[in-house]
């Protein structure tokens, strides 16, 4: 059945509105890198989420992708929670959510823009999928990571680390919701008091940063490598 509010294509026309050639469109077909179109008969039909998809196919050939790479990221993507389900608590009361595209997403972190780092941060809950579109759950979070991958950090364990600080996190918030709800605070009070939890957490990090810091400017340089 036919999306309402979306423009559908023939085989033809769609190639012409991507500027591939429709011999290019069977192949990427084929190689499964578009979702199945719509069939009326003997007719197969395309819609924009086609053309979007195809759009992003040449951009991210353009950007150094293969295209063993761009299935990966599409099975990747295809499989991921969208944001539905991620938001399905509510968004975020501070954070900004961000919305890329693919090729954004590629700007962003170049070669780690693996499908195994976008299922993982799938998994994370970091990433969620909208139509042709991803969804990062934090503005912060997401220029954090483009960051470190620039200072050299994979991907890969930037991800990792951040299911390690997330558990860090969750058992902090839960040690400060406790404290208060033991001495009869409400929602309304959980909120008030939360400044104050996030100044604790921020001064304490802080000074644990600082004593890593004079550790490892005392223990002994390793020699460089040749």
């Amino acid at each position: 059945m036919r999306e309402p509010g979306k423009r559908e294509y023939r085989m033809q026309e769609l190639a012409e509105e991507a500027g591939i050639t429709v011999r290019t469109l069977r192949f990427y077909r084929e190689r499964k890198l578009l979702p199945p179109p719509r069939r009326e008969g003997r007719i197969a039909w395309y819609d924009d989420d086609h053309l979007a998809r195809l759009r992003t196919i040449s951009a991210l050939l353009e950007r150094g992708h293969t295209l063993s790479g761009i299935a990966e990221l599409a099975e990747a993507f295809d499989h991921g929670r969208d944001v539905g389900e991620l938001l399905g608590l509510g968004a975020p009361t501070e954070e900004v959510p961000v919305r890329l595209s693919p090729e954004e997403l590629a700007d962003a972190f170049g070669d780690q823009a693996t499908s195994e780092n976008l299922a993982a941060a799938l998994d994370l809950g970091y990433l969620a999928t909208d139509g042709t579109d991803l969804v990062h759950i934090s503005r912060r979070l997401l220029d954090v990571s483009a960051a470190l991958v620039r200072e050299g950090i994979p991907l890969a364990d930037v991800l990792g680390t951040g299911r390690r600080v997330r558990e860090h996190a969750d058992a902090l918030a839960e040690l400060f919701t406790d404290l208060a709800l033991a001495r009869g605070a409400s929602p309304a009070d959980l909120e008030r008091l939360r400044p104050l939890a996030k100044s604790v957490v921020e001064a304490e990090l802080s000074m644990a940063l600082d004593r890593r810091v004079r550790e490892a400017g005392t223990r002994p340089q390793k020699p460089p490598r040749t």
